[in-house]
């Protein structure tokens, strides 16, 4: 952070429109979101940032040690800046956390720790929250009026670079789950072939037959097929083995 807070926020948000222009793990982006924000937003000297997941748990990410260990405190409790910030839509701010009647658990922990102020701000897409940014620092009242109106002209595109990350995330897993689908897929049309040359039965006798031995041995399909298939390829190289 420089002694130019317009000139730290604009080289933050050049900064985030280059993140979009990455193919990194999601992780990683939100880690530059958080660091970002520690150099743009006066009085920071720490961040956090959370993603709310369509499915599984939300994704969250600090940018050091202490903000792991206040964002648990948050988290744990289920109470806090953060958590109020995604529930009302709005920038939530504290310069003394010990003494918050907002967060009469979390405050005095946090304070506990080191950290005395918070600024959190919630990550919105066409008015609905994808996350939150939690900012902290070590000060009493660190972040005044310029800090909560930077914040949140930070929180607009970081809200645009999350929901991007999140998204693109999300594409990378279902490219994975297909492709294990297909795999599982491939075993299982081999896995009845091998029963039906060695049994003669018909393709849905096979699959019977696959099926019942999956339930007597109590795995799913896709492990019997895969037993199956592995069984098959030792025996065929057990054969050529003994040939040579």
């Amino acid at each position: 952070m420089t002694a130019d807070p317009e000139r730290d926020l604009r080289d933050s948000l050049t900064g985030l429109a280059e993140i979009l222009t990455a193919t990194q793990p999601l992780t990683e982006t939100l880690l530059q979101v958080a660091a970002f924000a520690v150099s743009a937003i006066p009085g920071a000297d720490g961040a956090g940032v959370t993603v709310l997941e369509r499915q599984g748990p939300d994704t969250m990410v600090a940018s050091d040690d202490l903000v792991r260990a206040v964002d648990a405190e948050q988290y744990g409790i289920g109470e806090g800046p953060c958590l109020l910030a995604v529930e009302t839509r709005a920038t939530q701010r504290s310069g003394s956390l010990a003494r918050e009647s907002r967060w009469p658990r979390f405050g005095p922990r946090a304070g506990g720790l080191g950290v005395h102020s918070a600024l959190s701000l919630p990550l919105l897409v066409a008015g609905q929250p994808v996350g939150a940014l939690n900012v902290y620092g070590r000060a009493h009242d660190a972040f005044d009026e310029q800090s909560a109106f930077i914040g949140e002209e930070f929180a607009k595109p970081a809200a645009v670079t999350a929901s991007q990350a999140l998204l693109l995330e999300e594409s990378r897993r279902l490219a994975v789950q297909l492709e294990q689908a297909l795999a599982g897929r491939a075993t299982l049309d081999q896995a009845i072939g091998i029963i039906m040359s060695r049994t003669g039965k018909t393709a849905e006798e096979a699959l019977a037959t696959l099926r019942e031995g999956s339930e007597r041995d109590h795995v799913d399909i896709g492990e019997a097929a895969t037993q199956i298939v592995l069984q098959a390829l030792a025996r065929a190289r057990a054969r050529r083995e003994a040939t040579e």
